[in-house]
């Protein structure tokens, strides 16, 4: 199996970058913000913490591709990097501290690229979590001082806590009917959102996430994190990775059954 421990210390590095140019800006007052075509926001913290990532990768991985969300794709090749500066913009620009910058490193292979490294990074929380294919998946400060994360062992839906972003996306898919029924189905419901509901599936206090509209930087780092944590991620068709438009976590034990519910009115 390939070694994929020097592309995870780079891509703690992008990520310390990024953490230091998005902390900067955080909360400031003069902070620019700008209404992209789909209606979303950019902050000028999102374009800068994109730049310098990419910067780095210029100089350290030339041969690689990357794939962002403010700037598009660059390269080509079997190794893509995949990076999202700042999941959660409008966290960010309202000074919510649930916000991070998701980097992946994705390769070609069967079944199209696949995520084999991920860095999700939450400064203002204090948290960062990571994970390399054949690894296992931690969290902590650093590479050096880290916990491993396991999913949880919650075999009954009747016992689950199930976290999700909104419900305007469930109801613009006509699949609304679905993820109430589901909602009622499990002990406990929060609208955490974003990549958290991810990252505390991996860390095994939450047992099953969904989010029915999503692009690849959304997914990528996430993807392999929750895998090597034990768990599942998969779209809503059920396919594996993180290529469907949209996501679902689990700690594969209600998987299937989190599916049917998603999927049975639709």
């Amino acid at each position: 199996m390939p070694d994929y421990r020097d592309d995870l210390r780079l891509a703690h590095v992008l990520a310390d970058a990024a953490d230091a140019a998005t902390m900067d800006r955080f909360k400031a007052l003069d902070l620019k913000v700008e209404t992209k075509p789909d209606m979303t926001p950019v902050s000028e913290a999102d374009k800068a913490a994109e730049e310098l990532i990419r910067g780095h990768l210029q100089r350290a991985r030339p041969r690689d591709a990357v794939l962002g969300e403010e700037y598009g794709i660059e390269g080509t090749g079997p190794r893509r990097w995949v990076v999202d500066p700042i999941d959660g913009t409008k966290n960010y620009v309202r000074g919510v501290p649930v916000w991070a910058t998701l980097i992946s490193l994705m390769e070609a292979g069967e079944g199209g690229y696949q995520p084999v490294v991920g860095v999700v990074s939450a400064p203002a929380l204090g948290r960062r979590w990571w994970a390399a294919k054949g690894h296992g998946a931690f969290t902590g400060r650093s590479l050096s001082s880290a916990t491993r994360l396991r999913v949880s062992s919650v075999s009954r839906m009747s016992d689950a806590s199930f976290a999700y972003s909104s419900l305007s996306g469930w109801e613009d898919q006509g699949r609304l009917d679905g993820f109430l029924d589901l909602t009622k189905a499990v002990w406990r419901t929060r609208g955490y959102g974003d990549f958290w509901p991810y990252m505390m599936v991996a860390e095994g206090s939450v047992d099953i996430c969904a989010e029915p509209e999503l692009s690849l930087w959304d997914m990528a780092a996430n993807a392999i994190i929750v895998t090597e944590a034990g768990g599942m991620f998969t779209g809503l068709d059920g396919r594996p990775g993180p290529h469907s438009g949209n996501g679902t976590a689990s700690n594969g034990l209600l998987h299937d059954e989190m599916l049917g519910y998603l999927n049975q009115r639709y």
